[in-house]
């Protein structure tokens, strides 16, 4: 029971922590946070307090810091299922595993358990070659379907660098009702991410939209790392002059030209999905994406 317990979060960050995604948030507000607050008027209108939402994009663009200041922003239990607190070499145990996991949710509601790399987890059965990988997600199908318990106040998020890979079955409404799309951040939130990562650093007259221009092809993870190549060459100078200084524009623009967007090579596979195997609308909201940014 206290390794159980141990699995159990309470995350501090909420949505202001988060830069951009203003749609999304609004999302999971609806599924959790305005459910919670006014049981009454969603009880009237026979609207039920959680269900699953589905985020997709490529690598770095916050998916887990969004599942995190999800649960700060609601004051939900977090519980995050890795594949490795899952699988397990011996027959059975890992479906005991991912059941034991849901009933710490149920038994801690509200609750929002994010299942990183759902595909991972929950991955098409027909392509799986190992027949326990199919009953691994023949038992998260039934976790979600609540056949046998009450998933009321429980919001499950999970997230996938790959949806083309996760098994269509999830995506039935009743598990996955949403599926969306998370990007790279727009010039805001692009500005308001760099502002975050610099707040604790000792800055300079920091020219955010000078910088934010330049980095739209950058994911969140991306723009840290500029953030972190910068300050490194900072304090490499103040080593060897010994007179420490704060960072300004230049040095992030240097910075800059050393780091390129990790999002590129996930479009190019995304594009392809998109074009060629897009059935029902899936991946629409990519093709938008990819319209109005003219990539």
């Amino acid at each position: 029971m206290e390794a159980d317990q141990e699995l159990i979060e309470q995350p501090t960050t909420s949505f202001k922590d988060v830069g951009g995604l203003e749609e999304i948030k609004e999302q999971i507000r609806m599924q959790i946070l305005y459910p919670l607050q006014q049981p009454a008027l969603f009880q009237r209108f026979g609207k039920r307090i959680g269900g699953g939402i589905l985020l997709y994009g490529p690598p770095g663009c916050g998916k887990t810091f969004l599942a995190r200041a999800a649960a700060g922003e609601s004051q939900c239990s977090f519980i995050n299922i890795a594949i490795h607190d899952i699988l397990d070499m011996y027959i059975g145990n890992s479906e005991k595993n991912l059941h034991g996991i849901f009933e710490l949710a149920r038994r801690n509601r509200p609750a929002i358990v994010f299942i990183d790399e759902l595909d991972a987890l929950g991955g098409s059965r027909q392509q799986m070659r190992f027949h326990g990988l199919r009953i691994l997600t023949n038992q998260l199908l039934l976790e979600l379907d609540s056949i046998a318990a009450n998933n009321s106040e429980i919001l499950v998020l999970g997230a996938t660098n790959s949806p083309w890979f996760v098994d269509s079955s999830l995506r039935r409404p009743g598990r996955f009702d949403r599926i969306l799309f998370v990007p790279p951040p727009d010039l805001e939130a692009r500005c308001a991410i760099l502002r975050i990562y610099l707040e604790e650093k000792p800055t300079e007259a920091i020219d955010y939209p000078q910088l934010a221009r330049q980095m739209e092809k950058f994911s969140g993870a991306d723009i840290r790392a500029v953030c972190e190549r910068a300050t490194e060459a900072v304090l490499s100078e103040a080593i060897k002059t010994g007179q420490p200084r704060p960072l300004r524009t230049s040095d992030l623009l240097a910075a800059l030209k050393q780091i390129r967007p990790s999002t590129l090579e996930w479009f190019a596979t995304a594009k392809n999905y998109a074009t060629y195997s897009n059935e029902g609308g899936l991946y629409d909201d990519v093709l938008r994406f990819l319209q109005k940014a003219k990539w």
